[in-house]
């Protein structure tokens, strides 16, 4: 999965997140955690954006080489931080996946899914994602 670099700067309740490696990608919350949630969708939008005009998405940084540069060093003095947002992109298209769980999950599964009125694959999709995108 690629994970782009942001610099998190600011206190709450204004944090703000810059990615450097995909120019204008920003985001922000009232909370650390919020403003890192709010930069995965920047992210996102901001590559989704770059393929529909045929771009070619940049390779993201690693946080050896940002220690290198001036301006990101700079930021890392004023009190920034450095946070991983992961790039979850939807194809648009579903893709078959034979997996094993054990029974008595299965079944919890089933009926949590059943209890919000979703399909089994729905129901795992979103758990997934969730469990991506807050591991942020």
């Amino acid at each position: 999965m690629t994970r782009y670099i942001g610099l998190i700067d600011g206190t709450p309740p204004v944090v703000g997140v810059v990615i450097p490696d995909l120019p204008g990608c920003t985001s922000g919350g009232k909370t650390y955690d919020e403003a890192c949630r709010n930069s995965i969708e920047a992210v996102r939008l901001w590559a989704e954006d770059a393929l529909a005009k045929n771009e070619s998405l940049p390779a993201p940084s690693t946080m050896d080489s940002l220690k290198d540069d001036s301006e990101i060093v700079a930021q890392l003095n004023e009190g920034a931080v450095f946070a991983l947002i992961p790039l979850v992109l939807d194809s648009g298209r579903p893709a078959r996946a034979n997996v094993s769980f054990d029974a008595g999950l299965l079944e919890a599964i089933d009926e949590a899914a059943a209890e919000r009125g979703l399909t089994r694959s729905a129901f795992l999709a979103s758990a997934a994602r969730a469990k991506i995108e807050n591991e942020v």
